[in-house]
């Protein structure tokens, strides 16, 4: 077979996906950096200040998804590697315009924890939605992305600034 795949981690030499093999890395401390936003109505943004959600305290519940969506980051995203995750971190910050999410995911392993971190806000963000979804029903997911990394080979890696939302 032709090696036309050569390039591409993720795929064999035939071009099938296959996991990669991370055991020659090197063991080192490794962070990981996302945010997102969760666009909601002005009544919703009140409620949530108040804590008036019919649901409960939807900030909390959140935090707590975001830190279990990180540690079953390996059982959603097929190809990422389960790791022992050392630290989960979730806030979320009521603004006017909805609420911002941020994850900092750690570990010391062979592989970075990026997806765990992107894991994390993701679930963080709809677990919110269903807690708030009966103020506002128009709720939207945006900006989910790796803001830094740390650790492996590259070393550090942060996303130039931007305040799009």
């Amino acid at each position: 077979m032709g090696s036309e795949f050569a390039g591409f981690s993720h795929l064999n030499d035939a071009g099938a996906a296959r996991m990669v093999d991370v055991s020659a890395k090197s063991v080192t401390m490794r962070t990981a950096t996302a945010t997102g936003f969760v666009r909601l109505s002005p009544e919703c943004v009140a409620a949530l200040r108040v804590g008036e959600v019919p649901k409960g305290d939807a900030l909390s519940v959140a935090r707590i998804a975001g830190i279990m969506g990180a540690k079953r980051t390996p059982d959603l995203v097929p190809l990422c590697h389960p790791i022992a995750l050392h630290g989960v971190e979730v806030e979320l910050a009521v603004e006017d315009g909805g609420v911002a999410i941020e994850a900092v995911v750690r570990t010391a392993d062979r592989t970075g924890v990026e997806m765990e971190a992107l894991t994390s806000v993701s679930v963080a963000a709809l677990s919110l939605i269903d807690m708030v979804k009966a103020i506002d029903p128009a709720a939207v997911i945006t900006d989910v992305r790796v803001e830094e990394k740390t650790g492996g080979k590259t070393g550090l890696w942060q996303r130039k600034s931007s305040n799009a939302r």
